[in-house]
């Protein structure tokens, strides 16, 4: 075995806030990595996550870098501050892991991408809706040809996320730090639309803000012209009485009809062929359906191991930073057709 697959890394996670534990058990679960350090501006914040775990405790991000414990940097923090942090991971010579989206702008992922590239770090941005078990096997089925031609796609989120998460931290919501529920409850659901049936060729939309005292939408619709011909609904809210109810995406094509759903894409609720494939069997028992206890599922840790597999040489980035960059691009665009009231094609004409 190699030095390079031999070899052990240590993970800091920078934002100890909503996600941060999710990425600590996902870390926890991969022998070759490490968490050795939390971070987060808010000390108190900061100290619970470190307590009970054999890792620094930093208030800063600089001090952070400049520590040494760590060789990859986690970044868990406002969508806004996301590309800033991950260039200054990066300029340390730091492996960059992001959350969605990498960027609230295409001049910020920009930026992020072109410090990792002459840093000659890795970047990736967790995507990992799509190692959910049913959307590998969707994802397995349009490889395949099973659809045929596909005409139509759709992806549904109807969550609620109330008042009071909103006012439980400034920065959500607003334009600067966070975007709104297209930018962040369904950015892995643009993410989806765009890895299987993309690329898109153009989008007209129309967003809201209903009931919520944000400055972004709270909710909004879609719709998405793919360079193939086929045509795409995106309908997002996070106003969905009493709670989540569905996180869905469904694929209809002339051989084929699938709808992944559940809360989180995380249930076959719907799997129709023309043909006979092996698959077929796995949906019949129900084997790839999970049961997850929150909407975020439980990608995190295969994506994890993807990133341990990258930095040995042994496997390729199931999402790195362009990949990163073309969900972001979209969603631009939809906030620039809902701005605009015109349809807008992507990719887009300039860095928004």
């Amino acid at each position: 075995m190699t030095e390079a697959r031999a070899r052990n890394y240590r993970v800091g996670v920078v934002g100890c806030g909503r996600i941060s534990r999710t990425h600590f058990d996902a870390i926890g679960r991969v022998q070759g990595l490490q968490l050795t350090a939390v971070c987060d501006v808010n000390a108190e914040r900061a100290r619970a996550a470190g307590e009970g775990r054999d890792v620094a405790v930093y208030t800063s991000l600089d001090d952070l870098v400049r520590s040494g414990s760590c060789d990859v940097i986690a970044i868990c923090t406002p969508s806004g501050l996301h590309s800033a942090q991950g260039v200054v991971a990066a300029r340390a010579g730091l492996h960059v892991i992001t959350e969605k989206p990498m960027a609230v702008s295409l001049s910020q992922a920009d930026e992020l991408v072109r410090a990792c590239d002459e840093a000659g770090v890795h970047l990736f941005v967790v995507k990992q809706n799509r190692l959910n078990p049913p959307i590998q096997l969707l994802k397995r089925a349009v490889e395949k040809g099973r659809f045929g031609r596909i005409y139509m796609a759709n992806v549904t989120v109807r969550w609620q996320r109330p008042q009071e998460y909103y006012d439980a931290e400034p920065w959500r919501g607003t334009w600067e730090f966070d975007g709104g529920a297209i930018m962040n409850q369904a950015s892995h659901y643009v993410d989806l639309l765009q890895w299987l049936v993309g690329p898109a060729e153009s989008v007209l939309a129309k967003t809201a803000t209903q009931a919520r005292r944000i400055e972004a939408e709270d909710s909004g619709v879609a719709l998405v012209r793919f360079r193939s011909g086929a045509l795409g609904v995106i309908e997002v809210n996070v106003l969905t009485y009493p709670r989540n109810f569905e996180g869905s995406i469904a694929i209809m094509g002339a051989t084929g009809t699938v709808k992944i759903g559940g809360t989180a894409v995380n249930r076959v609720e719907h799997w129709a062929f023309a043909e006979y494939d092996d698959d077929d069997k796995l949906v019949e028992t129900g084997a790839p359906n999970t049961n997850p206890a929150s909407v975020y599922g439980f990608g995190h840790e295969g994506y994890y191991r993807n990133v341990l597999a990258v930095l040995r040489g042994e496997a390729k980035a199931d999402t790195d930073g362009r990949a990163g960059r073309k969900s972001l691009e979209l969603i631009l665009g939809i906030y620039e057709s809902a701005k605009t009231g015109r349809e807008v094609p992507i990719p887009l004409r300039t860095a928004l």
